[in-house]
């Protein structure tokens, strides 16, 4: 595995000694224009900070709690925090901009106990902070309303032999980060990232893909800070290896992506990482927009995809763009992590052609397989593995075995079963499963990924029901543009109801699915009725994250009544079988 640092920010003061003019963070600032960073700057301004942070008394007990997205004050402020050894909590911010209740909010403050929040401006977040009692912390905005003004910590110099000491001071176990899990079955555990967790992992990162030294990355990159795919993995990979980071302001929903498809239209990343739902929404623009295209693929060395299943038709379809524009085959790959293993304990580092692969342990991890439910759990051991969590030492019991691994809840199998080399498939969570009425288990990751596939790409996610029932049915999230698009509906007339209800479009959801019940005739396998939902899946319920990862048992719970009008009947339910 190799050497690594004690402390994330010796990467910073690396490459300010050795390339201090080179770019490291650049966000939008205009229509047509970018406010850059160099590692110079950069570290300057993370010096500057530390000493203002310090000037508030923040410390191991009293970190730092961001509310708000992506942007460079946020990446400033965590990297002044870990320079000194103060934890920042990024938290979503969906929290606190899509929640009703903010209950989850309450609960991450309270166990945190902040010394300072920021948010990049005031008003989105006024609901939010009077929730909490904004009163009680002080407040720092990128904007000034309602507290500080994040320029005005500038202003704090003199202080750089007090950040020197308190730098020297952090060591592998100094809590860098609290990164917090869904909360989709209660409410968020806070996860204890530790320096050498931060350090370890970007290590072994480094070693399974040996060119970032070689070639420092450029990233687009919208993934959120406030979990460990963005946060960790990728704002650390450019940190590490001295790449640039343009901070990309879009998402993969209707109003945002034509943001994202700006910005890639004009940077050119070397390696592109999304969620399946990233590539969903991308893909339509990089097969008709052939000046997108050839930007995206000029310099882009590898795709990754993480988070969720990709299907393969998805995958399928990007290296077709990719083999139409270069006249080559871009590689894509995945891997596989937890917030709580830093993430990255498993990567396909070597050419694989199919979805679904998770590859082998990076170095320095070691994995074990337990028999958990007729299936194999993954568990991790290793220096990048979290410690436990905040202030729950029962959650913190109960995630490790007698052999102090992981207890993670995946499944997975041997992609080939006579050639272990070639590595793992993820096989959905164990959790999920359950039992039909005549007692076959149901392996609800692997059914899901196999129908959302085969009825690509007009469904997004599916929810998988029928405990004990007879036969299982779906509760479908659909794609409502590749719907329209499907029947002709190009200028949005149509309700979603009626789209929904379109005969052309139930038509082909039954040719799909018979194509997809051919494949898949068992009884654990096939799928009988689907019923479409006219509202996508709610995030202040649980029901999914803000990357899009469908929490399947409670959707299930929460849409009860959808399930019973499956296996009732009636005139919305679509027969399959």
């Amino acid at each position: 595995m190799g050497e690594y640092p004690k402390a994330l920010t010796e990467h910073l003061l690396r490459w300010q000694r050795q390339a201090p003019e080179r770019l490291f963070l650049a966000e939008r600032d205009g229509p047509s224009s970018w406010r850059r960073l160099t590692y110079g700057e950069t570290t300057d301004i993370v010096v500057a900070l530390a000493g203002a942070l310090l000037d508030f008394g923040l410390s191991a007990e009293r970190p730092v709690a961001i509310l708000s997205g992506n942007s460079i004050n946020h990446a400033l402020l965590t990297l002044a925090a870990l320079h000194v050894g103060i934890p920042v909590a990024p938290v979503s911010p969906a929290y606190s901009l899509m929640s009703r209740d903010f209950a989850k909010l309450r609960h991450i403050v309270d166990l945190v106990k902040p010394g300072l929040i920021y948010v990049e401006a005031h008003a989105p977040f006024a609901a939010a902070l009077a929730a909490i009692g904004e009163a009680k912390i002080p407040v720092v905005s990128g904007d000034g309303g309602g507290g500080k003004k994040f320029h005005d910590l500038l202003s704090s110099r003199g202080h750089d032999e007090r950040v020197r000491r308190a730098h020297g001071s952090v060591n592998e176990d100094t809590v860098a980060k609290i990164l917090f899990t869904s909360g989709s079955t209660g409410n968020p555990k806070g996860v204890v990232n530790s320096q050498r967790m931060l350090c370890a992992n970007q290590q072994s990162l480094a070693r399974s893909w040996p060119f970032v030294e070689v070639r420092p990355p450029i990233l687009v990159d919208w993934l959120p800070w406030s979990h460990t795919f963005g946060g960790n993995h990728n704002f650390n990979l450019v940190l590490r290896n001295g790449g640039a980071l343009y901070i990309d302001g879009g998402k993969p929903t209707p109003a945002l992506i034509r943001t994202t498809v700006d910005n890639l239209k004009e940077i050119a990343s070397t390696i592109y990482f999304n969620v399946p739902a990233g590539y969903e929404a991308l893909l339509p623009f990089l097969e008709e927009d052939d000046e997108l295209a050839a930007t995206f693929f000029s310099r882009l060395e590898l795709m990754f995809y993480g988070a969720a299943a990709l299907p393969q038709t998805t995958w399928d379809r990007l290296q077709a763009v990719s083999q139409k524009t270069l006249g080559r085959v871009v590689p894509m790959t995945s891997g596989w992590g937890a917030t709580e293993t830093g993430p990255l304990a498993m990567s396909s580092y070597f050419l694989v052609n199919e979805s679904g692969v998770i590859g082998l342990p990076v170095p320095g991890v070691e994995i074990k397989l337990a028999l958990v439910q007729e299936r194999l759990e993954i568990r991790v051991r290793g220096p990048s593995v979290t410690s436990g969590y905040l202030e729950d030492p029962e959650a913190t019991k109960k995630a490790f075995d007698e052999d102090g691994f992981y207890c993670t809840g995946d499944a997975v199998i041997f992609r080939h079963p006579d050639a272990p080399e070639a590595g793992l498939k993820f096989h959905g969570r164990i959790s999920e499963n359950f039992k039909l009425q005549s007692g076959t288990w149901v392996n609800v990751g692997a059914v899901r990924t196999a129908f959302v596939n085969a009825l690509s790409p007009l469904l997004l996610d599916v929810a998988i029901a029928g405990e004990n029932q007879a036969d299982l049915s779906v509760l479908a999230f659909p794609s409502v543009a590749a719907c329209r698009s499907l029947i002709g509906d190009h200028e949005a007339k149509l309700s979603i109801e009626e789209v929904l209800r379109h005969p052309d479009l139930q038509r082909a959801l039954r040719e799909k699915a018979a194509v997809y019940n051919r494949q898949y005739p068992g009884n654990s396998t096939q799928i009988a009725r689907l019923l479409l939902l006219a509202t996508p899946p709610d995030i202040d319920a649980g029901e999914t994250t803000d990357k899009g990862y469908l929490n399947q048992r409670t959707t299930l719970r929460r849409r009860a009544d959808k399930v019973a009008e499956l296996y009732a009947g009636g005139g919305n339910v679509i027969e399959l079988a």
